[in-house]
């Protein structure tokens, strides 16, 4: 079923508002140290037990506005649910931050494995945003897969090395700010494989 279209600034409003509000929440809070229940909580667990039902929240509200979510939406709330869980669950926020690199690593292992088979899954899912030739989807679900890959590693790296706030500005800024320069990137191949037949005629 097709999506229904919405407000754009609604939609942005949705999707982006519960990092930008954790990420808020996360500068106000960093340095406090809640007691709950007879334990101490540091404001980083207690912002990522807000942000849960916020992304549940938002999510929700998506998909009743538009009749659908893509798989990265489903799948990053699933995590978001799991990995903030056991994070808020076990008083431990490595759980949380170990969720991008599940995330990714699932895309990769995704993308990968259709690649194995010599089908681009990617081609499945963004095939209506930007219609290429087959050839092009190839390459493109290549480059993709590896650069999931890199981006797992590089959340490993800075979560593990970095302090809090440096991976709380990382997951912020830097991974989106590395998705949407992967994909100016990939200009030339939009250019040299783009499927006009495939796109239609303009309305």
């Amino acid at each position: 079923m097709a999506a229904k279209k919405i407000n754009p600034t609604l939609k942005m409003v949705l999707e982006l508002g519960p990092v930008v509000l954790f990420f808020i929440g996360y500068l106000k809070l960093k340095d406090e140290v809640f007691l709950i229940g007879g334990s101490e909580y540091k404001g980083f667990i207690v912002i990522t037990a807000a942000f849960i039902p916020l992304m549940v929240a938002s999510t929700l509200a998506l998909w009743k506005l538009t009749g659908h979510l893509s798989r990265m939406q489903f799948a990053t709330l699933i995590l978001v649910v799991l990995f903030g869980g056991m994070s808020v669950w076990f008083n431990d926020d490595r759980f949380i931050k170990m969720k991008p690199t599940m995330l990714y690593l699932l895309f990769g292992g995704l993308l990968g494995l259709g690649l194995m088979r010599g089908q681009s899954w990617l081609k499945v899912v963004m095939e209506e945003l930007m219609p290429l030739k087959q050839e092009g989807w190839m390459i493109l679900t290549r480059r993709l897969c590896a650069f999931f890959f890199g981006l797992a590693v590089a959340n490993e790296l800075i979560w593990r090395s970095q302090s809090t706030e440096t991976w709380v500005y990382f997951k912020t800024f830097g991974l989106p700010v590395a998705m949407f320069a992967f994909f100016m990137l990939q200009g030339q191949l939009f250019q040299k494989y783009s499927d006009e037949e495939e796109a239609g005629p303009a309305e």
